[in-house]
C-alpha cells in the first residue's frame, strides 16, 4: 500500500463536504431483503483487501459491519480513487445491495448475506496511522487506550457496552414514569457532612475559606423532596467519592437514585425489583426470577463469608468452632471462630496452587491457609496428626466430605476467617467452573446491622448512613448494644456485586437525633451539619424510604465485563487520573488567588 504525502492528503481533504448526499441505512441493516436496492452508508473503514481487481473495504460504523466492494466494471474512476484508502478513514458510499458470491457468506456478521457494490464514493476525512488497531481483538495495553480514548470507543464490543447502557437508562425511566415518579434534578454543589470524609471539596471564590463538597449521594435532598411533599422522586445522577479505586469503582459514578412517601420495605423492594425484572427482559431479553430469594445478613455471612454472595453455585462454609475446642491443635482451640469450606474434586490441586491461594487469603488478613486432602483410605495434611477420631469423624458429618475432596480451614477473628474463606470461595468457584457465567442470579441482603465497628476512628459507625431506621424493637438497644441493632436496610445483589441499596428513613426528629447521638454526634455538631434536615423533620415529614444502584456496575455485570472503566466513556485510572486529558492538573497562580487558597511548597525528592 501506498503512502499519501501531504499535498496528496490536503487535495482529498476538498471532498469532505457531504453535499447533497445523505445516510440511507446503518452498516448494520442491510440483509437478503434489501437486495437490488440503492442504498447509501457513511462509516469509517475497517479493513481493506485488494483482490483480482476488487478491492474489498469493511464499512464500519456504530451499529455494525458492512462489506462494500468497488469494481472497475461497475465504476472505473471510483474504483481508481478507492486506491487511496486507508484504515479509520471516513467515507461515504452510493451503491446496490448485491448477495455475495456462493462460498463467501459469513454467517457471523449481520450483514454477512450481502454486499455492497459501489457505484460513487465521497471521503469526508483521512486519518493518521492509529496507535493500536481498531477492533475487539486488540493488544494495546490499556494505558495506550484509555490515552486515546476516542479511538479505542470505535471498537465494536465498546461501542455496544454504550448502546445497552442507553437501553438500560431508557428501560429504567419508561418504568418509572409508569408508576408516577417524577425526575427531579439535585444539586452538585453541596456541604461536606461528618461522614463525608472522603468527599470532593470545591473552593468558593465568592466566599473564600468554605467549601463546597461534591455529593456522595444525593442523599438528603431525595429525602427534602419527600418533606416536600413530591412522594415519589428519582434521577440518574453523578455522584463522587475521593477513594481509592478497585476494577468496580470510579472517582465519578452514576446512581439510578430513587425515593418514595408511605412506603414500608416490602414496597420499595417489590417497586426495585420489578425494575430489574423489566430492564433485563428488555435490554437482554432475560427472565430473572419472581420474586427474588431473599437472605439475611447473619444466614449470608454465616454461610457464604460475605454480605454480597454470588448464589450461582453451592460452596457453603460451615462453623466447626465447637468440635475443635480442646483440640490439640491449638491454633484451632483457641480460636474465637473456626469455619471450613469443601470444595468437591478439590483433591486435585497441587501444592503450587494451594501455596498460591495462602497467598490470596492474606490479602484478607488471614496468616495461613489450613487443609485437608480426602483420600480413599486417609487424610493428607500436615495439620491431621492433631486430630483426634472424634474430631476427625466431627469434621467428616458436618461437612460431608468424601475420597476427592479437599477442605479448607481458617480460625481467628469472624471477621478475618468470613472474608478470607468467602474470597477463597469466589476463586474455586472459578477455578472448578463451577459458576454459569450466562446465568444472572439476584438476591436480597437483608436485617442488616445498624452499625459497624471503625477501628481506625475507634468508634461505631452507620453501616449504610445516619439516617437509616432502626428495626422495629431495636430502639432501646442503639446505645447500650449497638453490635446487636439492627437496621431497616436492604440490599441488592447480582452475581457476587452489590448493584443496588437502601433503607427505610428515620422521618421522627427524635428517632434521629437519638440515631446521632448513638454515632458520637453531638448537638451542636448535628445543628451544624445537619440542621436543614432536623428542620424539615419538624414540619410533617412522611414515613419514606428508597434504594440507590450503581449503574455503571449494573452494565458491567449486563455486558460480562470484567472492568467497570468499560462501560464508562472517559474513565478515570486507578490512581484516578484521566490519561487523555491528563486530568487532575496544576492551575495558575491567579486562579488560587482568586479562590484565596495558597499551596504548600511541594517537598523535594531528597526530603
Amino acid at each position: 500500500m501506498v503512502d499519501i504525502n501531504m499535498e496528496e492528503k490536503a487535495e482529498l481533504r476538498t471532498l469532505d463536504a457531504l453535499g447533497d448526499w445523505r445516510r440511507t441505512h446503518t452498516c448494520c441493516q442491510l440483509t437478503a431483503a434489501d437486495i437490488d436496492t440503492e442504498v447509501c452508508l457513511m462509516g469509517w473503514v475497517q479493513f481493506r483487501r485488494d483482490h483480482g481487481g476488487l478491492i474489498f473495504i469493511d464499512l464500519r460504523d456504530r451499529e455494525g459491519l458492512t462489506q462494500v466492494v468497488f469494481s472497475p466494471d461497475e465504476n472505473v474512476s471510483a474504483h481508481e480513487r478507492a486506491h487511496v484508502l486507508r484504515v479509520e478513514y471516513v467515507i461515504a458510499i452510493k451503491g446496490v445491495v448485491r448477495s455475495r458470491p456462493e462460498g463467501m457468506l459469513n454467517p457471523s456478521m449481520k450483514t454477512g448475506e450481502i454486499e455492497v457494490e459501489v457505484s460513487d464514493w465521497k471521503l469526508l476525512n483521512t486519518s493518521s496511522t492509529p496507535p493500536f488497531t481498531v477492533e475487539d481483538r486488540v493488544e494495546a495495553s490499556e494505558a495506550l487506550r484509555l490515552k486515546h480514548r476516542y479511538l479505542d470507543l470505535r471498537r465494536p464490543k465498546l461501542a455496544a457496552n454504550f448502546i445497552l447502557r442507553n437501553r438500560v437508562a431508557q428501560s429504567v425511566r419508561r418504568y418509572l414514569d409508569g408508576l408516577n415518579f417524577l425526575e427531579i434534578e439535585t444539586p452538585v454543589l453541596t456541604k461536606s457532612t461528618p461522614e463525608g470524609a472522603r468527599d470532593f471539596l470545591v473552593p468558593s471564590r465568592l466566599n473564600q475559606g468554605e467549601f463546597y463538597a461534591l455529593p456522595q449521594s444525593p442523599q438528603l435532598f431525595k429525602q427534602m423532596l419527600m418533606v416536600s411533599g413530591m412522594e415519589r422522586y428519582y434521577q440518574i445522577c453523578k455522584c463522587f467519592r475521593d477513594e481509592d479505586l478497585r476494577a468496580d469503582r470510579q472517582p465519578e459514578f452514576t446512581q439510578i437514585d430513587i425515593e418514595m412517601s408511605f412506603v414500608d420495605e416490602e414496597q420499595v423492594m417489590g417497586m426495585a425489583e420489578g425494575m430489574v425484572r423489566t430492564l433485563f427482559r428488555e435490554t437482554l431479553g432475560k427472565e430473572l426470577p419472581d420474586p427474588f430469594p431473599r437472605i439475611t445478613f447473619d444466614d449470608a455471612m454465616r454461610d457464604y463469608g460475605l454480605d454480597k454472595p454470588d448464589i450461582r453455585f453451592d460452596l457453603k462454609l460451615v462453623e466447626i468452632t465447637d468440635i475443635m475446642r480442646g483440640s490439640d491443635f491449638k491454633v484451632f482451640a483457641k480460636a474465637e471462630m473456626v469455619k471450613g469450606m469443601r470444595v468437591p474434586g478439590g483433591g486435585v490441586l497441587s501444592r503450587k496452587e494451594i501455596d498460591d491461594l495462602t497467598e490470596f487469603v492474606s490479602i484478607y488478613g488471614a496468616k495461613g491457609l489450613a487443609w485437608i486432602k480426602i483420600k480413599e483410605d486417609d487424610w493428607q495434611s500436615p495439620i491431621v496428626k492433631f486430630f483426634s477420631q472424634a474430631e476427625r469423624d466431627g469434621i467428616r458429618d458436618r461437612m460431608g466430605l468424601v475420597p476427592g475432596d479437599i477442605v479448607f480451614f481458617q480460625a481467628g477473628a469472624p471477621e478475618m476467617v468470613n472474608a478470607a474463606l468467602g474470597n477463597l470461595r469466589i476463586k474455586m468457584g472459578e477455578r472448578f467452573e463451577l459458576i454459569d457465567e450466562s446465568s444472572f442470579a439476584p438476591v436480597w441482603i437483608t436485617d442488616f446491622p445498624l452499625f459497624e465497628y471503625d477501628p481506625e476512628e475507634k468508634r461505631h459507625v452507620a453501616r449504610h448512613h445516619p439516617f437509616t431506621q432502626v428495626a422495629e424493637g431495636h430502639a432501646d438497644i442503639m446505645m447500650s448494644a449497638p453490635d446487636n441493632a439492627k437496621a431497616r436496610a436492604y440490599d441488592i445483589v447480582l452475581n457476587g456485586y452489590e448493584i443496588g441499596g437502601g433503607s427505610i428513613r428515620n422521618h421522627n426528629i427524635e428517632m434521629q437525633r437519638k440515631m446521632f447521638s448513638a454515632l458520637g454526634i453531638s448537638d451542636e455538631e448535628a445543628e451544624s451539619k445537619f440542621g436543614f434536615l432536623l428542620s424539615a423533620l419538624e414540619f410533617g415529614a412522611p414515613p419514606h424510604g428508597g434504594i440507590a444502584f450503581g449503574l455503571d456496575r449494573l452494565i458491567m455485570i449486563l455486558c460480562g465485563a470484567k472492568s467497570i472503566r468499560d462501560v464508562i466513556a472517559f474513565p478515570k485510572t486507578q490512581k484516578a487520573t484521566c490519561l487523555m486529558t491528563e486530568a487532575p492538573g496544576e492551575v495558575s497562580s491567579r486562579q488560587l488567588r482568586e479562590l484565596g487558597i495558597k499551596l504548600r511548597e511541594k517537598p523535594k525528592k531528597d526530603d
